[in-house]
Protein backbone atom coordinates (compact mmCIF):
# COMPACT_ATOMS: atom_id res chain seq x y z
CA UNK A 1 0.00 0.00 0.00
CA UNK A 2 1.56 3.56 -1.01
CA UNK A 3 1.01 6.64 1.67
CA UNK A 4 0.83 9.84 0.38
CA UNK A 5 4.76 11.03 1.49
CA UNK A 6 5.10 14.92 3.43
CA UNK A 7 5.07 16.50 0.43
CA UNK A 8 2.08 15.43 -1.31
CA UNK A 9 0.13 15.64 1.91
CA UNK A 10 1.40 19.36 1.72
CA UNK A 11 0.14 19.89 -1.50
CA UNK A 12 -3.16 18.23 -1.55
CA UNK A 13 -4.03 20.38 1.94
CA UNK A 14 -2.92 23.49 -0.37
CA UNK A 15 -4.77 22.46 -3.26
CA UNK A 16 -7.98 22.08 -1.14
CA UNK A 17 -7.65 25.21 0.50
CA UNK A 18 -6.59 27.62 -3.02
CA UNK A 19 -9.83 25.62 -4.26
CA UNK A 20 -12.17 26.30 -1.91
CA UNK A 21 -10.75 29.84 -1.27
CA UNK A 22 -10.77 31.00 -4.96
CA UNK A 23 -14.17 29.55 -5.07
CA UNK A 24 -15.54 31.66 -2.35
CA UNK A 25 -13.47 34.84 -3.42
CA UNK A 26 -15.33 34.66 -7.28
CA UNK A 27 -18.43 33.08 -5.86
CA UNK A 28 -18.94 36.34 -3.76
CA UNK A 29 -18.54 38.53 -6.76
CA UNK A 30 -20.37 36.65 -9.05
CA UNK A 31 -23.37 37.47 -6.69
CA UNK A 32 -22.41 40.54 -6.12
CA UNK A 33 -23.09 40.84 -9.76
CA UNK A 34 -26.33 39.45 -9.56
CA UNK A 35 -25.48 36.22 -11.07
CA UNK A 36 -25.37 32.46 -8.99
CA UNK A 37 -22.34 31.58 -6.95
CA UNK A 38 -21.46 28.68 -9.77
CA UNK A 39 -20.62 31.47 -12.28
CA UNK A 40 -17.61 32.71 -10.13
CA UNK A 41 -16.66 29.27 -8.86
CA UNK A 42 -16.28 28.09 -12.64
CA UNK A 43 -14.16 30.81 -13.24
CA UNK A 44 -11.95 30.79 -10.48
CA UNK A 45 -10.69 26.84 -12.04
CA UNK A 46 -10.59 28.19 -15.25
CA UNK A 47 -8.20 31.32 -13.44
CA UNK A 48 -6.16 28.72 -11.33
CA UNK A 49 -5.85 25.94 -14.14
CA UNK A 50 -3.92 26.39 -17.74
CA UNK A 51 -6.02 28.73 -19.31
CA UNK A 52 -4.71 31.54 -17.21
CA UNK A 53 -2.01 30.19 -14.29
CA UNK A 54 -0.51 27.39 -16.78
CA UNK A 55 0.12 30.46 -19.38
CA UNK A 56 1.11 33.07 -16.43
CA UNK A 57 3.56 30.60 -14.44
CA UNK A 58 3.46 26.98 -15.74
CA UNK A 59 5.89 26.15 -12.98
CA UNK A 60 3.69 27.39 -10.04
CA UNK A 61 0.90 25.57 -12.12
CA UNK A 62 2.54 22.96 -12.14
CA UNK A 63 3.72 22.85 -8.45
CA UNK A 64 -0.08 23.29 -6.89
CA UNK A 65 -1.94 20.81 -9.41
CA UNK A 66 0.46 17.86 -11.07
CA UNK A 67 -1.00 15.76 -13.07
CA UNK A 68 0.81 12.33 -12.15
CA UNK A 69 1.28 10.87 -8.57
CA UNK A 70 -0.57 9.54 -5.25
CA UNK A 71 -2.14 13.49 -4.51
CA UNK A 72 -3.65 14.00 -7.87
CA UNK A 73 -4.97 10.64 -7.52
CA UNK A 74 -6.88 11.38 -3.97
CA UNK A 75 -7.74 14.88 -5.31
CA UNK A 76 -9.77 13.38 -7.84
CA UNK A 77 -11.29 10.91 -5.52
CA UNK A 78 -12.57 13.97 -3.40
CA UNK A 79 -14.39 15.70 -6.83
CA UNK A 80 -15.95 11.96 -7.42
CA UNK A 81 -17.22 12.43 -4.10
CA UNK A 82 -18.64 16.14 -4.74
CA UNK A 83 -20.10 15.11 -7.92
CA UNK A 84 -22.08 12.39 -6.19
CA UNK A 85 -22.92 14.89 -3.42
CA UNK A 86 -23.61 17.49 -5.61
CA UNK A 87 -26.54 15.22 -7.32
CA UNK A 88 -27.49 13.98 -4.12
CA UNK A 89 -28.74 17.62 -3.20
CA UNK A 90 -30.01 18.34 -6.60
CA UNK A 91 -32.57 15.43 -6.09
CA UNK A 92 -33.22 16.21 -2.78
CA UNK A 93 -34.82 19.80 -4.50
CA UNK A 94 -37.60 17.47 -6.07
CA UNK A 95 -40.90 17.38 -4.66
CA UNK A 96 -42.91 15.02 -6.13
CA UNK A 97 -46.66 16.37 -4.04
CA UNK A 98 -45.61 19.86 -6.70
CA UNK A 99 -45.20 17.59 -9.44
CA UNK A 100 -48.48 16.03 -9.66
CA UNK A 101 -50.37 19.06 -8.47
CA UNK A 102 -49.36 20.84 -11.58
CA UNK A 103 -50.76 17.95 -14.02
CA UNK A 104 -51.41 18.35 -17.33
CA UNK A 105 -49.56 21.83 -17.57
CA UNK A 106 -46.36 20.28 -15.81
CA UNK A 107 -46.54 16.93 -18.07
CA UNK A 108 -46.83 18.56 -21.53
CA UNK A 109 -44.41 21.56 -20.55
CA UNK A 110 -42.05 18.66 -19.55
CA UNK A 111 -42.41 16.33 -22.29
CA UNK A 112 -42.22 18.93 -25.13
CA UNK A 113 -38.96 20.63 -23.47
CA UNK A 114 -37.58 17.13 -23.42
CA UNK A 115 -38.74 15.41 -26.44
CA UNK A 116 -38.10 18.51 -29.04
CA UNK A 117 -34.12 19.35 -27.78
CA UNK A 118 -33.28 15.89 -27.64
CA UNK A 119 -34.75 15.28 -30.80
CA UNK A 120 -32.63 18.35 -32.31
CA UNK A 121 -29.22 17.84 -31.02
CA UNK A 122 -29.58 14.17 -31.49
CA UNK A 123 -30.54 14.95 -35.46
CA UNK A 124 -27.79 17.77 -35.71
CA UNK A 125 -25.00 16.37 -34.21
CA UNK A 126 -25.87 12.65 -36.18
CA UNK A 127 -26.19 13.94 -39.55
CA UNK A 128 -23.85 16.97 -39.21
CA UNK A 129 -20.96 15.50 -37.00
CA UNK A 130 -18.71 17.76 -38.64
CA UNK A 131 -19.98 20.60 -36.95
CA UNK A 132 -18.78 19.20 -33.95
CA UNK A 133 -15.13 18.27 -35.41
CA UNK A 134 -16.20 14.60 -34.85
CA UNK A 135 -13.83 12.12 -36.30
CA UNK A 136 -14.69 8.83 -38.49
CA UNK A 137 -13.86 6.63 -36.12
CA UNK A 138 -16.00 7.79 -33.30
CA UNK A 139 -19.09 6.31 -31.82
CA UNK A 140 -22.12 8.71 -33.33
CA UNK A 141 -25.05 7.69 -32.13
CA UNK A 142 -23.54 7.77 -28.69
CA UNK A 143 -21.82 11.22 -28.91
CA UNK A 144 -25.24 12.69 -30.61
CA UNK A 145 -27.46 11.01 -27.84
CA UNK A 146 -25.20 12.53 -25.51
CA UNK A 147 -25.40 16.07 -27.40
CA UNK A 148 -29.25 15.57 -27.66
CA UNK A 149 -29.76 14.96 -23.46
CA UNK A 150 -27.36 17.82 -22.73
CA UNK A 151 -29.50 19.79 -24.51
CA UNK A 152 -32.86 18.37 -22.77
CA UNK A 153 -32.01 19.21 -19.64
CA UNK A 154 -32.71 21.98 -17.25
CA UNK A 155 -31.00 23.49 -14.02
CA UNK A 156 -33.89 23.16 -11.66
CA UNK A 157 -31.51 25.40 -8.87
CA UNK A 158 -30.77 27.97 -11.26
CA UNK A 159 -34.17 28.74 -12.46
CA UNK A 160 -35.57 28.90 -9.44
CA UNK A 161 -33.18 31.45 -8.07
CA UNK A 162 -33.77 33.09 -11.27
CA UNK A 163 -38.31 33.09 -10.51
CA UNK A 164 -37.15 34.14 -7.18
CA UNK A 165 -35.51 37.31 -8.12
CA UNK A 166 -38.58 37.67 -10.51
CA UNK A 167 -41.00 37.13 -7.81
CA UNK A 168 -42.71 34.66 -10.02
CA UNK A 169 -41.38 31.46 -7.76
CA UNK A 170 -44.89 30.64 -6.16
CA UNK A 171 -47.30 32.00 -9.52
CA UNK A 172 -49.23 28.94 -11.23
CA UNK A 173 -46.62 30.01 -14.40
CA UNK A 174 -43.56 29.25 -12.19
CA UNK A 175 -44.67 26.87 -10.82
CA UNK A 176 -45.40 24.82 -13.84
CA UNK A 177 -41.92 25.50 -15.07
CA UNK A 178 -40.61 24.17 -11.29
CA UNK A 179 -42.27 21.14 -12.24
CA UNK A 180 -41.20 20.52 -15.30
CA UNK A 181 -37.67 20.50 -14.80
CA UNK A 182 -38.49 18.45 -11.71
CA UNK A 183 -39.84 15.85 -14.64
CA UNK A 184 -37.06 16.55 -17.01
CA UNK A 185 -34.22 16.25 -13.95
CA UNK A 186 -35.49 12.52 -13.52
CA UNK A 187 -36.47 11.86 -17.06
CA UNK A 188 -33.05 13.17 -18.52
CA UNK A 189 -30.48 11.25 -15.81
CA UNK A 190 -32.38 8.24 -16.37
CA UNK A 191 -31.43 8.80 -20.25
CA UNK A 192 -28.03 9.70 -19.43
CA UNK A 193 -27.37 6.68 -16.94
CA UNK A 194 -28.06 4.52 -20.52
CA UNK A 195 -25.57 6.56 -22.83
CA UNK A 196 -23.02 5.92 -19.93
CA UNK A 197 -24.12 2.02 -20.69
CA UNK A 198 -23.43 2.46 -24.21
CA UNK A 199 -20.41 3.57 -23.64
CA UNK A 200 -18.84 0.39 -22.51
CA UNK A 201 -16.71 2.29 -19.24
CA UNK A 202 -20.03 1.56 -16.95
CA UNK A 203 -22.04 -1.11 -18.25
CA UNK A 204 -20.24 -3.95 -16.24
CA UNK A 205 -21.84 -7.37 -17.11
CA UNK A 206 -25.31 -5.79 -18.18
CA UNK A 207 -26.55 -5.13 -21.81
CA UNK A 208 -28.10 -1.78 -22.67
CA UNK A 209 -31.71 -3.54 -22.66
CA UNK A 210 -31.00 -4.95 -19.07
CA UNK A 211 -29.43 -1.44 -17.54
CA UNK A 212 -33.04 0.21 -18.75
CA UNK A 213 -34.44 -2.19 -17.05
CA UNK A 214 -32.54 -1.97 -13.48
CA UNK A 215 -32.67 1.47 -13.96
CA UNK A 216 -36.38 1.86 -14.22
CA UNK A 217 -36.98 -0.54 -11.35
CA UNK A 218 -34.29 1.26 -9.31
CA UNK A 219 -36.36 4.10 -9.90
CA UNK A 220 -39.74 3.00 -9.13
CA UNK A 221 -38.85 0.86 -6.29
CA UNK A 222 -37.32 3.96 -4.62
CA UNK A 223 -39.25 6.29 -5.18
CA UNK A 224 -42.08 4.00 -3.77
CA UNK A 225 -41.00 1.60 -1.65
CA UNK A 226 -37.65 2.96 -0.12
CA UNK A 227 -39.24 6.31 0.15
CA UNK A 228 -42.30 4.85 2.53
CA UNK A 229 -39.64 2.91 4.51
CA UNK A 230 -36.92 6.63 4.51
CA UNK A 231 -40.58 7.99 5.93
CA UNK A 232 -41.36 5.78 8.47
CA UNK A 233 -37.71 5.49 10.03
CA UNK A 234 -37.31 9.25 10.04
CA UNK A 235 -39.14 9.98 13.08
CA UNK A 236 -37.36 7.33 14.73
CA UNK A 237 -33.79 8.64 13.96
CA UNK A 238 -34.58 12.13 15.03
CA UNK A 239 -35.74 11.46 18.66
CA UNK A 240 -32.79 8.87 18.88
CA UNK A 241 -29.97 10.82 17.59
CA UNK A 242 -28.83 14.01 18.36
CA UNK A 243 -30.09 16.30 15.79
CA UNK A 244 -28.71 17.66 13.63
CA UNK A 245 -25.69 15.19 13.29
CA UNK A 246 -27.55 12.28 13.59
CA UNK A 247 -29.77 12.86 10.77
CA UNK A 248 -26.62 14.46 8.45
CA UNK A 249 -24.90 11.02 9.01
CA UNK A 250 -27.72 8.89 8.16
CA UNK A 251 -28.22 11.21 5.02
CA UNK A 252 -25.43 10.63 3.92
CA UNK A 253 -25.14 7.27 4.70
CA UNK A 254 -28.11 6.85 2.04
CA UNK A 255 -26.58 9.07 -0.45
CA UNK A 256 -23.37 6.53 -0.21
CA UNK A 257 -25.10 3.49 -0.47
CA UNK A 258 -27.01 3.97 -3.06
CA UNK A 259 -24.29 5.65 -5.43
CA UNK A 260 -22.14 2.32 -4.53
CA UNK A 261 -25.27 -0.08 -5.58
CA UNK A 262 -25.64 1.91 -8.92
CA UNK A 263 -22.27 2.11 -9.85
CA UNK A 264 -21.94 -1.91 -8.55
CA UNK A 265 -24.86 -2.69 -11.22
CA UNK A 266 -23.51 -0.75 -13.47
CA UNK A 267 -25.33 2.73 -13.56
CA UNK A 268 -23.06 5.37 -12.39
CA UNK A 269 -22.95 6.56 -9.05
CA UNK A 270 -24.66 9.94 -9.55
CA UNK A 271 -27.93 8.50 -10.51
CA UNK A 272 -28.21 6.55 -7.48
CA UNK A 273 -27.47 9.51 -5.44
CA UNK A 274 -29.71 11.40 -7.29
CA UNK A 275 -32.84 9.20 -6.59
CA UNK A 276 -32.12 8.62 -3.11
CA UNK A 277 -32.05 12.53 -2.77
CA UNK A 278 -35.39 12.76 -4.47
CA UNK A 279 -36.51 9.76 -1.65
CA UNK A 280 -35.39 11.23 0.98
CA UNK A 281 -36.07 15.22 0.29
CA UNK A 282 -39.69 14.16 -0.21
CA UNK A 283 -40.16 12.09 2.60
CA UNK A 284 -43.00 14.94 5.33
CA UNK A 285 -40.66 14.07 7.82
CA UNK A 286 -37.01 16.04 6.29
CA UNK A 287 -37.80 19.11 7.67
CA UNK A 288 -36.76 22.53 5.31
CA UNK A 289 -34.44 23.34 8.09
CA UNK A 290 -32.39 20.29 7.96
CA UNK A 291 -32.58 20.02 4.17
CA UNK A 292 -30.64 23.77 4.62
CA UNK A 293 -28.03 22.23 6.85
CA UNK A 294 -27.20 19.29 4.26
CA UNK A 295 -27.47 22.41 1.72
CA UNK A 296 -24.95 24.25 3.45
CA UNK A 297 -22.41 21.46 4.04
CA UNK A 298 -22.43 20.55 0.52
CA UNK A 299 -22.64 23.84 -1.28
CA UNK A 300 -20.20 25.27 0.66
CA UNK A 301 -17.54 22.50 0.59
CA UNK A 302 -18.07 19.99 -1.94
CA UNK A 303 -19.55 21.98 -4.11
CA UNK A 304 -16.91 24.85 -4.76
CA UNK A 305 -14.35 22.01 -5.24
CA UNK A 306 -15.55 20.15 -8.18
CA UNK A 307 -16.75 23.12 -10.21
CA UNK A 308 -12.91 24.97 -9.54
CA UNK A 309 -12.01 21.56 -10.83
CA UNK A 310 -13.17 22.10 -14.21
CA UNK A 311 -10.90 24.46 -15.07
CA UNK A 312 -7.73 22.72 -13.55
CA UNK A 313 -6.92 20.49 -15.98
CA UNK A 314 -8.46 21.86 -19.19
CA UNK A 315 -7.18 24.85 -21.59
CA UNK A 316 -10.38 26.99 -22.09
CA UNK A 317 -8.31 29.42 -24.20
CA UNK A 318 -6.39 26.92 -26.41
CA UNK A 319 -9.60 24.29 -26.71
CA UNK A 320 -11.69 26.73 -27.66
CA UNK A 321 -13.74 26.57 -30.89
CA UNK A 322 -16.26 29.52 -32.22
CA UNK A 323 -18.03 27.01 -34.23
CA UNK A 324 -18.88 24.61 -31.67
CA UNK A 325 -20.03 26.97 -29.41
CA UNK A 326 -22.24 28.90 -31.35
CA UNK A 327 -23.91 25.67 -32.42
CA UNK A 328 -24.52 24.49 -29.04
CA UNK A 329 -25.87 27.72 -28.16
CA UNK A 330 -28.59 28.12 -30.86
CA UNK A 331 -28.90 24.52 -30.32
CA UNK A 332 -29.93 24.70 -27.16
CA UNK A 333 -31.72 28.27 -27.46
CA UNK A 334 -33.90 27.12 -30.25
CA UNK A 335 -34.57 23.63 -29.41
CA UNK A 336 -35.83 24.30 -25.83
CA UNK A 337 -37.75 27.78 -26.44
CA UNK A 338 -39.83 25.38 -29.22
CA UNK A 339 -40.64 22.36 -26.98
CA UNK A 340 -41.08 24.45 -24.07
CA UNK A 341 -43.33 27.15 -25.70
CA UNK A 342 -45.19 24.17 -27.74
CA UNK A 343 -45.93 21.84 -24.30
CA UNK A 344 -46.95 25.51 -22.42
CA UNK A 345 -49.28 26.21 -24.84
CA UNK A 346 -51.20 23.19 -25.38
CA UNK A 347 -51.16 22.94 -21.21
CA UNK A 348 -53.36 25.68 -21.46
CA UNK A 349 -51.29 29.04 -20.95
CA UNK A 350 -51.35 31.91 -22.79
CA UNK A 351 -48.91 32.94 -25.33
CA UNK A 352 -46.51 35.21 -23.21
CA UNK A 353 -46.58 32.73 -20.28
CA UNK A 354 -46.09 30.45 -22.36
CA UNK A 355 -42.49 32.41 -23.86
CA UNK A 356 -41.66 32.99 -20.46
CA UNK A 357 -41.70 29.47 -19.43
CA UNK A 358 -39.70 28.48 -22.90
CA UNK A 359 -36.92 31.43 -21.77
CA UNK A 360 -36.77 30.03 -17.98
CA UNK A 361 -36.87 26.57 -19.41
CA UNK A 362 -33.93 27.64 -21.36
CA UNK A 363 -31.74 28.03 -17.92
CA UNK A 364 -28.93 25.12 -17.97
CA UNK A 365 -26.59 24.88 -14.99
CA UNK A 366 -24.62 22.32 -12.79
CA UNK A 367 -25.99 19.12 -13.83
CA UNK A 368 -24.68 19.66 -17.88
CA UNK A 369 -21.59 20.58 -16.61
CA UNK A 370 -21.13 17.58 -14.62
CA UNK A 371 -22.57 15.14 -17.27
CA UNK A 372 -19.61 16.94 -19.47
CA UNK A 373 -17.40 16.28 -17.29
CA UNK A 374 -18.34 12.83 -16.92
CA UNK A 375 -18.09 12.35 -20.56
CA UNK A 376 -14.71 13.91 -21.18
CA UNK A 377 -13.62 11.53 -17.96
CA UNK A 378 -14.73 8.73 -20.34
CA UNK A 379 -13.66 10.21 -23.60
CA UNK A 380 -16.92 10.48 -25.30
CA UNK A 381 -16.31 14.24 -25.94
CA UNK A 382 -13.07 16.43 -26.51
CA UNK A 383 -11.38 19.45 -24.50
CA UNK A 384 -13.44 21.84 -27.25
CA UNK A 385 -16.81 20.08 -26.93
CA UNK A 386 -16.33 20.49 -22.99
CA UNK A 387 -15.61 24.00 -23.04
CA UNK A 388 -18.21 25.20 -25.24
CA UNK A 389 -20.98 23.10 -23.24
CA UNK A 390 -19.44 25.35 -19.97
CA UNK A 391 -20.01 28.19 -21.82
CA UNK A 392 -23.21 27.54 -23.44
CA UNK A 393 -24.14 26.98 -19.59
CA UNK A 394 -22.67 29.98 -18.56
CA UNK A 395 -24.85 32.35 -21.60
CA UNK A 396 -27.72 30.48 -20.68
CA UNK A 397 -27.37 31.68 -16.93
CA UNK A 398 -26.90 35.30 -17.67
CA UNK A 399 -29.91 35.89 -20.43
CA UNK A 400 -32.52 33.80 -18.94
CA UNK A 401 -34.12 36.27 -16.54
CA UNK A 402 -33.73 39.46 -18.88
CA UNK A 403 -35.70 37.33 -21.55
CA UNK A 404 -38.22 36.14 -19.02
CA UNK A 405 -38.54 39.78 -18.34
CA UNK A 406 -38.82 40.91 -21.88
CA UNK A 407 -41.20 38.65 -22.30
CA UNK A 408 -43.86 39.21 -19.78
CA UNK A 409 -43.39 42.92 -19.76
CA UNK A 410 -41.32 43.46 -16.70
CA UNK A 411 -38.70 45.49 -17.75
CA UNK A 412 -40.69 48.70 -17.11
CA UNK A 413 -42.27 47.89 -13.90
CA UNK A 414 -39.27 48.77 -10.86
CA UNK A 415 -36.15 47.06 -10.09
CA UNK A 416 -36.16 44.66 -6.59
CA UNK A 417 -33.37 44.00 -4.93
CA UNK A 418 -31.61 40.52 -5.33
CA UNK A 419 -31.99 38.02 -2.47
CA UNK A 420 -28.62 37.65 -0.68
Amino acid sequence: MNNLDHYEIVNLLMQLSIMILAARLFGELARRLHQPMVVGEIIAGVILGPSVLGMISPETYDLLFPLDGDNSIVLEGIISVSVVLLLFIAGMEVELDLVWQQGKKALYTSLFALIVPLIIGFLVSYYAPSLFNLGAGDDKLVFALFIGTTLAITALPVIARVLMDLNLFKTKMGMVIIASAMIIDILGWIIFTVILSMMGEESGSLSVGQIIIVTLLFTISMLTIGKSLINRALPWINRTFAWPGGLLSVAMVLCFLAAAFTEYIGIHAIFGAFIIGVALGDSEHMSERAKEIVHQFINNIFGPLFFVSIGLYVNFVTSFDLVIVLVLILLALVSKLIGAYTGARLGGLKKHQSLAVGFGMNTHGTLEVILGAIALNNGLITDQIFVAIVIMVIVSILISAPLMKYSLGLKKKSKKKIPK
